[in-house]
Formats: structure tokens, C-alpha cells, sequence
């Protein structure tokens, strides 16, 4: 069992460690905080953190760092959130204020959360599966084009371009504006998808010449519509892996790599359990399931009212980073997000 001062000590080697990156030794913690006792005493309780695993000698006769389990401990009964700056807060503000659409917010969200951190800032677009059409429109871009726009309750608005080759005229792009309309509008978007896969399986009439061009336009749709559904993630300040390679034992080539793919960030960030506060944190080797042994992700929730649903904004790093400064950005771009995307829905 680890005394109430070892946790303290422990404390000082994390923050100092965090602060100097140098292995942190009995005689530089009572040099630097006010334990009131020797530095033999507080070899002691450095041993008994070592034994429980808590910290490690990275060379013979040096210091001692965290391990991922200290860091663990540290985290959930040690780190005292830092309540972010005016400068800070501003700063957040400043990046969010006047966004123009959701893929606004989302990017500016990742920028503000990178530049107050300095590690890869990411958020996961919220899924809209529960979202309700309320409004799909055709436009005729010429030379056998069709652009199809939806629009959701959430203030979504998703466009993708159809080939159809013909052009239409007034009561030709009526009529299937019309049947899209009684297919989605007023309807989530995941049962509105299988209503347009139904219609896609409907055979062709032949002796109907656009029927072909109906069903190009509806698999258009359920294209986009299959896209409000996907998990995303928008991210950034990966440079910011290569400035901190030195905090990383291996290659930061699995990081890049789970940044560049996606999948494994979400499927991470998807089963990290929030606190009651909403914030998570997985570290180092916590991770090792997911190929990211040697780097933590932080995590908040942020609401969606629209969506009906909530989703999450986070930063990804090296363990060595500072939890409590971290942590209280994370939860204040969250909450600023939540603000945001709320005052956006209460003003349409």
C-alpha cells in the first residue's frame, strides 16, 4: 500500500517530469516542493511507489519517471483540473463564434483545441442516423447532371452530384421531386434510407423512359444518406506527433497510421468510459489493444440537441503530456461546442 504522502510524491514526479522531461530524483522533489521532510525519506516513499509499479528507473542510478500505470493513478485520483485562462477561454471563442455550417464548427473546433494543447486535436462528427429529412431539392446543372441537395431538422445541409445524362423538363423534375419528398421528408434518415433501397428494388417499367433516370437520382440520395450515418472524425496538429517523437520510445508511424485510417480512433474513442463529468482518458498501454501502446487519448462528450445523440471531442499524445491542463481544454471546447451548435438550433 502506497502512503497518502507517496501519492503526493508521486504527484511531483508526474508534474515535474511532465514539465522537465528529465527523470525526476528524491533530492530535486524536496528541492522543489515543500514536503517537510529528507530527501531519505522521500527515497522511501519513491521505493514503495516503485514497487507498486507506479514508477520506473529509465537508467541505472537516475531518477524516476511514471509508468502508464502512474499515470493512471495520477489521472483519476491526483490531477486537479486547471480552469483555463481568460486568454484561453477567448481564444476558444474567438476560433468557434460565426461558424457557418457544421463542418465550420467541427473544423475550427479541432484548430482551437491543437493550438491551446499543442497535441492532435480530434472530434467525431455526430451520427444523424435519427435526424429527420425535412426538405430534398433537384437542380439541373446541365450536360446531364443533377445536383441533389437534403436537408435535416439538425440544419444539415449534404449535396452530391448525379449523372443521369438527360435533362429534364418542369413536370418531368416535379414528379420525382415529389416521389423523393413522399419517400423522406418528415422521416429519420435511417428509415428514409431503407424506403429509398425499397424503391431502388422496385423493377424498372419500361414503358416509362425516365424510370432509369429516377432510380440514378434515388441511389444518389441513399448515397448521401449512407454518409450521415458514417462515423467521422475531423483532426489536427498531427505535426505536433514529430515535435514530440522524443516523448515516444518506438515509431510514431502507428499513430500516423491510425490518424490516416480512422477506424481504429474511433472504435478507441467509442469505447473509452466517460467519468461523470464526461471526460475519459486511455493511456499507454491501456491502448495496446488498438496498436497505440505509447500514446494517450483524452476525451469529452459534447451534445447534439438535432441529432439527438452525443458524440466526442479529444486530443491524442504521448503519455508523458499535461493531464489537468489537457483534460480542462477538452472539457471546455466541449462545452463551448455544445453552446454553439444549441444557440444554432434554437435560432433556426
Amino acid at each position: 500500500m502506497v502512503s497518502e504522502r507517496g501519492l503526493q510524491v508521486l504527484r511531483a514526479i508526474v508534474q515535474d517530469y511532465v514539465d522537465t522531461r528529465e527523470p525526476v530524483g528524491s533530492k530535486a522533489i524536496v528541492d522543489r516542493h515543500a514536503f517537510g521532510v529528507s530527501a531519505a525519506t522521500i527515497r522511501n516513499d519513491m521505493a514503495q511507489l516503485e514497487d507498486e509499479e507506479l514508477i520506473a528507473a529509465p537508467h541505472t542510478s537516475s531518477g524516476r519517471v511514471p509508468t502508464d500505470k502512474g499515470y493512471r493513478v495520477f489521472v483519476d485520483h491526483l490531477a486537479e483540473l486547471r480552469p483555463l485562462s481568460t486568454a484561453q477561454r477567448s481564444a476558444i471563442a474567438s476560433f468557434l463564434e460565426g461558424s457557418s455550417d457544421l463542418d465550420d464548427v467541427l473544423t475550427r473546433t479541432v484548430r482551437a483545441l491543437t493550438s491551446l494543447t499543442g497535441q492532435v486535436a480530434i472530434v467525431q462528427y455526430p451520427s444523424f442516423a435519427r435526424a429527420r429529412v425535412t426538405h430534398v431539392e433537384l437542380v439541373q446543372l446541365g450536360g446531364g447532371r443533377m445536383l441533389v441537395i437534403i436537408v435535416t431538422d439538425t440544419g444539415r445541409v449534404s449535396q452530391r452530384v448525379a449523372s443521369v445524362r438527360d435533362e429534364f423538363d418542369d413536370s418531368e423534375l416535379g414528379r420525382i421531386r415529389a416521389e423523393l419528398g413522399t419517400l423522406l421528408v418528415g422521416r429519420p434518415v435511417r428509415e428514409g434510407l431503407e424506403r429509398i433501397a425499397a424503391r431502388i428494388a422496385t423493377p424498372d417499367e419500361p414503358t416509362i423512359p425516365r424510370e432509369t433516370a429516377t432510380i440514378v437520382i434515388a441511389k444518389a440520395v441513399a448515397e448521401e444518406l449512407e454518409h450521415f450515418r458514417q462515423d467521422r472524425l475531423v483532426m489536427a496538429g498531427s505535426a505536433n506527433l514529430a515535435r514530440s517523437e522524443a516523448d515516444f520510445r518506438g515509431s510514431i508511424y502507428p499513430l500516423l497510421e491510425a490518424i490516416e485510417e480512422q477506424v481504429t480512433i474511433l472504435r478507441l474513442m467509442g469505447e473509452m468510459v466517460a467519468d461523470d463529468q464526461g471526460l475519459a482518458a486511455s493511456i499507454g498501454r491501456e491502448n495496446e489493444p488498438f496498436g497505440l501502446a505509447e500514446a494517450s487519448v483524452l476525451a469529452s462528450d459534447y451534445d447534439v440537441t438535432g441529432a439527438r445523440t452525443r458524440a466526442r471531442v479529444g486530443l491524442l499524445g504521448p503519455t508523458r503530456m499535461d493531464y489537468p491542463t489537457n483534460l480542462a481544454a477538452v472539457r471546455a471546447v466541449a462545452r463551448y461546442l455544445t453552446r454553439i451548435l444549441e444557440e444554432d438550433e434554437s435560432g433556426r
